[in-house]
């Protein structure tokens, strides 16, 4: 007799996936509408805050619950969704120029990876880590949206900057915990074990290089078109 559904391991593009990215761009209209129809108003103010609340609460329900039994591999809050839920939940909640910088460019790319090629093995839904995990990436990526698409908030070079220095960081010190720990945060020392977009990218260490090239080019290329349209304004009127 075949398993349960609920208990069939999630597979990449099967039914449950499909219905989280529907259920994806529904959220993404919607608090994309949210912010437009109170950009100028206190309402966005407080939106955004209990949005930036609803990620804190969330990301620390999932954290404290992942580090029962405490484990050097993962209880670590050294991923990068550990570091975009939270500077995702403080640009929401203070619309802070750097926190909205390391928010548009780590979920628009890296969160959205994450949706097109899922690092996910456990139980299908609704299984509590499949729940966890699809809940703190669509919030994140949502998150980006509104404050880019609802409420207006730009990114230029000097929020460029700062995601390529912060990132980089990240990478230095994330690559220096896993050599002396033996883990594997961030996939920086080994690519993970389910597919990945990583795999295209070349053997380890060489997929790093390859990773930060295309993040400093498409990273350009979405800071770019906003700068244009910055610099053309003004000449419309």
């Amino acid at each position: 007799m075949d398993a349960p559904s609920a208990l069939r391991e999630f597979s990449a593009y099967g039914l449950s996936h499909w219905i989280v990215l529907a259920v994806f761009a529904v959220g993404s209209v919607l608090v994309v509408r949210i912010g437009r129809r109170h950009r100028s108003a206190s309402a966005a103010r407080h939106f955004g805050q209990a949005f930036g609340a609803a990620i804190l609460a969330l990301y620390l329900v999932i954290y404290l619950y992942a580090m029962i039994p405490l484990s050097v591999g993962h209880s670590v809050p050294l991923r990068l969704t550990d570091l975009a839920s939270l500077v995702a939940a403080y640009a929401l909640w203070s619309n802070q120029h750097w926190a909205y910088a390391l928010t548009y460019y780590w979920c628009l790319t890296l969160s959205t990876q994450a949706l097109a090629s899922p690092a996910l093995a456990s139980p299908d839904f609704p299984h509590y880590e499949f729940l966890a995990f699809w809940a703190i990436h669509l919030a994140v990526v949502w998150a980006a949206i509104y404050l880019t698409w609802g409420i207006g908030m730009r990114p230029d070079w000097r929020s460029y900057r700062i995601a390529v220095v912060v990132t980089a960081a990240w990478a230095a010190v994330t690559f220096a915990f896993n050599s002396l720990a033996d883990t594997n945060y961030g996939f920086v020392n080994a690519k993970p074990d389910t597919p990945s977009l990583l795999d295209v990218l070349g053997p380890w260490p060489w997929y790093l290089g390859t990773v930060m090239l295309i993040l400093l080019a498409v990273w350009a290329l979405m800071t770019w078109p906003w700068i244009r349209a910055t610099e053309s304004s003004p000449r419309q009127d």
